[in-house]
């Protein structure tokens, strides 16, 4: 019986623990801002609503040299998402990357052309429910000389009272698990993915 009641206090210190874990994902999910910088390159995580037009529109801005759209679908080009127009900036620095499929995928595709570009700093674009998993895995992938600046895109499937609205509870779910599973595989294995520049340029 005491083995019993040990077991099941355990369990309900683990399930408080999730649960302050998971409030504590969420409370930093909404107070991430976007970050008002100029940088190198533009990185933007296509798939998400909104994610590719602002990416363009602060590329048009001069917020940075490149603009990078990765994870594009292959049947798409560079004329359906980015349009030509007179008196504004033109598509000569976007790039697109049509390989990747996942997070994961997009970090390691996107450190390839930020190296190739001597990109220095980054300006990451993705949905707000996704950036603290992409910001994990673009920090833990490329090069530590690298900075990666957040810059959440608003979508309306999340909504901020998060407890109350069962998609925005579901999405928040799924984000946090993949969260902490990719934060515990680079917490034992640091260094796994990534790689320097000297790295990188004797692939090259």
């Amino acid at each position: 019986m005491a083995i019993l009641k040990g077991l099941c206090a355990l369990l309900v210190l683990i399930v408080c623990v999730v649960v302050m874990l998971f409030i504590d994902f969420s409370y930093q999910t909404f107070s991430m801002r976007q970050r008002q910088v100029n940088t190198d390159a533009i990185v933007v995580l296509a798939g998400g609503r909104g994610r590719v037009e602002e990416g363009i529109k602060l590329y048009r801005s001069h917020r940075a040299r490149w603009l990078f759209l990765v994870g594009v679908d292959p049947t798409v080009r560079k004329r359906d998402l980015f349009e030509e127009t007179s008196g504004t900036r033109g598509g000569e620095n976007v790039l697109l990357e049509n390989v990747s499929r996942n997070t994961l995928e997009n970090a390691i595709h996107a450190r390839d052309l930020i190296t190739r570009k001597e990109v220095r700093s980054v300006l990451l674009i993705t949905s707000r429910y996704h950036m603290k998993r992409s910001i994990l895995i673009f920090n833990s992938v490329l090069p530590k000389d690298i900075a990666v600046y957040p810059y959440p895109v608003d979508s309306r499937n999340l909504k901020e009272e998060w407890w109350a609205h069962e998609g925005s509870f579901r999405l928040l779910s799924g984000e946090f698990y993949k969260y902490c599973l990719f934060r515990a595989f680079f917490l034992f294995a640091p260094g796994e993915l990534r790689t320097t520049r000297v790295d990188l340029k004797a692939g090259a």
